[in-house]
């Protein structure tokens, strides 16, 4: 009877040894043609993360010398979109190593597709930033970095490509070091984020300090990229962040049971713990933490669960369930830098819809603090963001939510802006600044008594009350009215010219006055058929050709802002 032959290892320990190896998530970056998808199908060659029958099927292909592999061909699955013109979405490619497991988010290079690598990057622990030895560092390269800044990528790994074509030398590689180097720190003065840089010189084609150390550079005495991916510290332990809890949906399958169910955030919770519910403050214990494979004793990000609690609260979705010790701020008003994704400028007389965690809220554009110019890495002023600008605007919203700055909390931090004609999305948003509802006298007052104050009205408007007269074609005051209607303003229409006004002059200054009382903006027209258009607020006087009415409303919308109709964001606290 021969000898059963027990095998080395089982299926199960395979899986058990892979689910024990940590994640690391990164992107890569560089302008269009730096070898980005050669570099990576050479990262999955080399490390047999590929089949063979893929190997294979593209020898004798693509653009490389007889007898080489076209690497980009295993990881360049969007060239036929590209060929036909249609836009360029992120494509994750995952690999694994004996010491970890990888997800890479393989960015488009070219700047139109910039928003494209913000998605890549926002959740990204690391980026490769690809640069071409033989061109140097692009305007491209400095807007990855700046991107990577903003989205507070912790490692940027600069990976100098095509090394051979410039001869292995060290002097190109120095002075690519040292310009890149010098970017980084201007980024970081501005953004406040310092960036962990590493230099790796490179030839994705011939293979070299891809996977294994290049004999061809005998000057560089550092590790190969992946040596350098695999010795990267993880992702932050979720554990060490406060507990967020975004509800997505309530559980309620019989009258005996109640629970709230979502994703973990971020933050560990356990049964008994003291949890409050954002935005009403109301505060509960854990009970219960229910998944499909019975009651947890503990739970983490990013694992979805139910929490069943200790009594009954009002709780719906888009509500924030956190940690009692370290609560979120409530916030009407946000500074937020933005990475604008839409063909269509922004426009600040437009309201938005925010998508935060599982929440929706209307929202309009206050102010545009600055728009960055990438490539001198300066901040300019700006009226305008277009396609794939970047800048810190003001937002003002139309109902509170529970949020973190984007630098304490990258889930409860973020957020996109919809256009709520469309449903397209039109940006991605990093929250700076807020301003709590605490510091705005509304979080402890929503059930005092007592008349309703000024100050809440302006909170909830996001103006205070005013009189605005203009004079012009009836057909341009309509659309000034609409404009500012659109904006989110409450406000009312008074025609001059009726005769009751006429016939007695001092009540329409009476009218007005208990309208900006209670906070109103009172728009008071005269209809003529002029050319030009006339506007009186608060001593400030406007005039403009009626026949341009998209300058005529811009003009009249910006003369709001700056005599501080619409409510300005350092009155927010920001």
């Amino acid at each position: 009877m021969s000898a059963m032959i027990t095998p080395a290892f089982s299926i199960e320990d395979f899986l058990e040894r892979e689910r024990a190896k940590d994640l690391l998530r990164f992107s890569t970056a560089g302008s269009v043609d730096d070898g980005k998808s050669t570099l990576i199908g050479r990262l999955l060659y080399d490390t047999q993360s590929v089949y063979e029958d893929q190997v294979r099927s593209i020898e004798g292909k693509g653009t490389t010398a007889p007898g080489q592999i076209d690497f980009a061909l295993l990881t360049d699955g969007l060239r036929a979109e590209r060929e036909q013109g249609i836009t360029i979405d992120v494509a994750y490619r995952y690999f694994s190593t004996a010491r970890r497991k990888f997800i890479i988010a393989d960015t488009p290079g070219h700047e139109q597709y910039t928003r494209n690598m913000a998605t890549g990057a926002s959740t990204a622990d690391a980026a490769v930033v690809l640069i071409d030895a033989s061109k140097g560092v692009l305007l491209q390269s400095r807007r990855h970095a700046y991107i990577a800044s903003l989205l507070r990528v912790r490692h940027i790994l600069v990976a100098v490509n095509k090394m051979d074509l410039v001869g292995y030398d060290e002097s190109a590689f120095r002075v690519i070091e040292s310009e890149f180097t010098s970017v980084l720190e201007q980024i970081a003065a501005g953004t406040g984020n310092p960036l962990e840089a590493t230099f790796i010189p490179v030839s994705a084609l011939a293979g070299d300090n891809i996977v294994h150390r290049s004999q061809a550079m005998p000057w560089y005495k550092g590790t190969s990229l992946l040596e350098l991916l695999e010795s990267l510290p993880s992702s932050q332990d979720a554990r060490t962040t406060p507990f967020r809890f975004p509800v997505q949906r309530v559980l309620r399958p019989d009258h005996t049971f109640r629970g709230f169910s979502g994703q973990i955030a971020s933050g560990v919770v356990r049964p008994g713990d003291t949890v409050s519910v954002l935005p009403s403050g109301r505060s509960a214990k854990v009970k219960r933490i229910v998944t499909w494979d019975g009651d947890l004793d503990e739970a983490a990000a990013p694992l979805s669960v139910t929490l069943v609690l200790d009594h009954e609260l009002d709780i719906s979705r888009g509500d924030l369930i956190v940690s009692a010790d370290s609560p979120a701020t409530v916030a009407k008003r946000v500074k937020a830098a933005l990475v604008w994704m839409d063909q269509r400028p922004l426009d600040r007389r437009r309201r938005y819809l925010l998508k935060h965690t599982s929440h929706a809220v209307p929202a309009f554009i206050s102010t545009i603090e600055h728009r960055t110019n990438v490539g001198a890495l300066t901040r300019e002023a700006a009226d305008i963001l277009r396609m794939n600008d970047i800048g810190v605007v003001s937002l003002n919203l139309l109902r509170p939510i529970a949020l973190d700055s984007y630098r304490e909390n990258r889930s409860t931090g973020a957020f996109i802006l919809i256009d709520s004609e469309t449903n397209g999305t039109v940006a991605a948003g990093m929250i700076t600044a807020a301003s709590s509802q605490e510091a705005e006298g509304g979080a402890d007052d929503v059930y005092a008594w007592g008349p309703v104050t000024v100050g809440e009205r302006e909170a909830r408007w996001g103006h205070r009350g005013g009189v605005i007269e203009l004079a012009g074609p009836a057909e341009l005051l309509d659309t000034i009215e609409r404009s500012i209607f659109t904006a989110g303003t409450v406000s009312s229409r008074i025609d001059a010219d009726h005769e009751v006004f006429l016939l007695h002059p001092d009540l329409l200054a009476i009218v007005t006055g208990f309208a900006t009382q209670s906070g109103l903006l009172s728009l008071v027209m005269r209809a003529n058929y002029e050319d030009v258009l006339s506007v009186h607020i608060e001593g400030q006087r406007l005039t403009h050709n009626a026949n341009d009415a998209i300058g005529a409303v811009a003009a009249v919308h910006q003369l709001l802002h700056t005599i501080g109709i619409f409510i300005p964001s350092e009155k927010a606290g920001l």
